[in-house]
């Protein structure tokens, strides 16, 4: 198109609009300008001069010289045996380090162990600078978001931690951790530093380094381990008291292995079928040859102490340990245990446990984990009294402790009689006693003395189950985390406790009311004699009510209240001494107790079988089980010792109802005696 055909803009009208000017004048508002003093300005820059250049710099040098030298790692220290003694200073066990072995090169060293490490404990270890930025990030965002400390340490990490810090949970530690990692391998190779590793970890036990773990476990040089041997070990260091085949549990050990396999798929080391070879495959592991008395607690004080000192100092750093555990008194149930068992065997019995505590300091005086620690066939290493069982009936002292804290009395009629809960989303609940009876109108001290469970359950219900849960929880529980698992069945056992849970409940009544938590340690020092830590008396936690406490013991120790269930005739009672006891047996007969108290002694007794399968429905609960053991226990412990009765607290009175005396929380005597005369009613079938 010609330029001259194209319209220009510059000959179209222009329409002009004037607009008004609008003049605004505001009043000119001046602020006064702060004025700093010349010699007040000079000293705040001076304040911050000295931190940027001076004080911060100071700081942090002094804490980088806090920090061991990486280069540490190639030198061997001296070890120093660790000793632990009874509360009269007798030796129980003594932990030591091997001295005499040899450190193993890397090429000696099988391709599927240091393929099984790797993938266990650090997947990207030859890819990384000693430690993994996304595993930092996974743990900023665990201690933000839930307040606790992740681990996910590289082995160079791992390594440093082992050989030249502390075990403490704190950031600070952690820092420590990465900046001496990235300084060791600027130090060292990886192939050394995992040389090191393998030389230097805990595998458990007195087996540091994986020769000497080899030979502990396999009794064979690492070179010739097999798959699933090197499996087995790759699983250790990371826990070693817990994964210890000789450890509380020892089917942890072979559940680790399990998962040292399964990575070791995942990257491509090995193949499912090499993997279920070396998962079938049967592991002949040596039994272990230090002698030790006194062997499930010694094991428990040992973990309690590398948790807070690390491995490597409770292992070669020659600590001084004086615990709770009175020698003769712990094998004296021993003894009784294994000869109480043995009766058993017939009744589908295979093991038991014992755990005794000073209830007014929570001290452990006796741990009998089970028949034979050393009876490794029979997973006789696994300490029972650690372990989460059933309590049976023995809870329910929990639920008529929320009971009298709620309005209820040791008179409250309660009534035994068929009944069934229809709950939402769950099948209807149909609570039976354990005699296929009921009972109708009866007090609450002859529903508790007798241990009837639909008393139990129907008062579970007036209260509610979060009352009970509660109460538990100040009592000693801690194995009740998620509550919405649990319902009205929690009150005849259906929620899952450990001896030294239920110790502590029943410490808690034999204590008025007050909850000392367990010491097993009373001081640590180490071989040059200085105090790490010392026990020292403390109040503890008022969790039930003096008054409420003093009923439960006093229902608890009436042998008139029970005898309906168990007769006047029984191994629950100890002549001549005031002991309160309660007992419980779980479903199917899976687990049966029996746990007494006197104001300075709590015994809880376990019988069952470790494998969970039931026992004997012949066996009752107060007769044979656990009954006979904690009675020849309790007999041993109160003779030659006066007659020692729970102290009457201010707050309660006595006054009779029902045609006895009764005692009652203070202003409840009146409201919390029906007028009903209490007649033995007669069962119905």
């Amino acid at each position: 198109m010609s330029p001259l055909m194209v319209p220009s803009l510059r000959f179209r009208p222009r329409l002009k609009i004037k607009v008004p000017q609008l003049t605004f004048n505001f009043p000119r508002i001046v602020l006064p300008r702060p004025r700093l003093p010349l010699g007040l300005l000079y000293f705040f820059l001076g304040i911050l001069a000295t931190l940027i250049f001076f004080f911060i710099p100071y700081i942090t040098y002094s804490w980088l010289t806090t920090l061991p030298n990486p280069r540490l790692l190639s030198h061997n220290s001296t070890p120093v045996t660790t000793k632990i003694y009874d509360r009269g200073g007798l030796l129980l066990y003594e932990i030591y380090a091997e001295q005499n072995r040899t450190p193993v090169p890397l090429e000696e060293i099988p391709k599927y162990l240091k393929e099984a490490t790797i993938a266990i404990e650090d997947k990207d270890f030859y890819k990384h600078l000693g430690f993994s930025p996304p595993a930092i990030i996974r743990a900023l965002k665990e201690i933000v978001i839930n307040k606790k400390i992740q681990g996910g340490s590289t082995i160079t990490q791992q390594l440093i931690r082992s050989a030249l810090l502390t075990p403490e949970q704190t950031i600070e530690r952690k820092i420590k951790e990465i900046l001496l990692a990235f300084w060791a391998e600027r130090i060292y190779g990886k192939d050394k530093i995992l040389e090191m590793y393998f030389n230097q970890v805990p595998y458990g036990g007195t087996a540091w380094g994986v020769e000497t773990a080899s030979e502990t476990y396999f009794g064979k040089k690492t070179k010739d381990l097999t798959l699933a041997e090197a499996a087995f070990l790759a699983g250790l260091p990371a826990a070693p008291s817990l994964y210890s085949p000789f450890g509380p549990d020892p089917k942890l050990s072979k559940m680790r292995q399990g998962e040292v396999l399964r990575r070791m798929v995942e990257d491509g080391y090995i193949n499912s079928e090499e993997s279920e070879k070396a998962k079938n495959e049967n592991l002949t592991i040596l039994p272990p040859r230090t002698e030790i008395k006194a062997p499930h607690f010694v094991m428990y004080v040992k973990s309690l102490l590398e948790k807070k000192y690390g491995t490597w100092r409770v292992e070669k750093g020659g600590l001084r340990v004086i615990t709770s555990l009175d020698l003769r008194t712990q094998e004296m149930a021993q003894e009784i245990v294994q000869n109480e068992i043995e009766k058993l065997r017939p009744l589908s019995v295979g093991n038991g446990a014992v755990l005794i505590t000073n209830p007014k300091n929570g001290q452990i005086l006796g741990m009998v984990g089970s028949t034979d620690y050393f009876d490794t066939k029979n997973e006789g290493n696994v300490n029972v009294c650690l372990s989460l069982r059933q309590p049976g009936s023995a809870i329910k002292a929990v639920t008529y402790a929320g009971a009298l804290e709620n309005g209820f009395t040791a008179a409250s009629i309660l009534e035994d009689s068929p009944i069934t809960y229809k709950i939402p989303g769950q099948p209807d609940y149909t609570p039976v006693n354990y005699d296929g009876r009921f009972h109708g109108l009866l007090p609450l001290r002859f529903a508790l003395g007798n241990s009837y469970n639909v008393p139990a359950v129907k008062t579970l219900a007036r209260i509610g189950l979060q009352k009970m849960i509660e109460m538990g929880k100040k009592m000693g529980v801690t194995s009740w985390e998620d509550s919405s698992r649990f319902g009205l069945s929690l009150t005849l056992g259906g929620g899952e406790v450990t001896m030294l849970e239920m110790a502590k409940i029943y410490g808690t009544l034999a204590n008025g009311g007050i909850r000392q938590d367990l010491e097993p340690i009373l001081k640590v020092t180490d071989y040059q004699d200085e105090v790490l830590e010392e026990v020292h008396p403390k109040f503890g936690l008022q969790a039930v009510s003096p008054p409420a406490a003093f009923i439960l013991s006093d229902i608890l120790a009436d042998n008139n209240a029970r005898s309906s269930a168990f007769g006047l005739i029984s191994t629950l009672v100890i002549p001549g001494r005031s002991v309160s006891v309660k007992t419980g047996t779980s479903n199917e007969k899976r687990d049966n107790w029996t746990i007494g108290f006197t104001p300075s002694y709590v015994v809880a007794v376990w019988v069952g079988n470790n494998n969970n399968l039931p026992m004997d429905p012949s066996l009752t609960s107060g007769i044979t089980g656990a009954a006979p053991i904690w009675h020849e226990i309790m007999v041993n412990l109160l003779k030659d010792k006066e007659d020692e009765k729970i102290a009457k607290p201010e707050g309660l009175v006595q006054a009779p109802c029902q045609g006895r005396m009764e005692y009652f929380i203070s202003d409840t005597e009146k409201t919390g005696c029906p007028s009903w005369s209490f007649v033995t009613p007669t069962p119905i079938p």
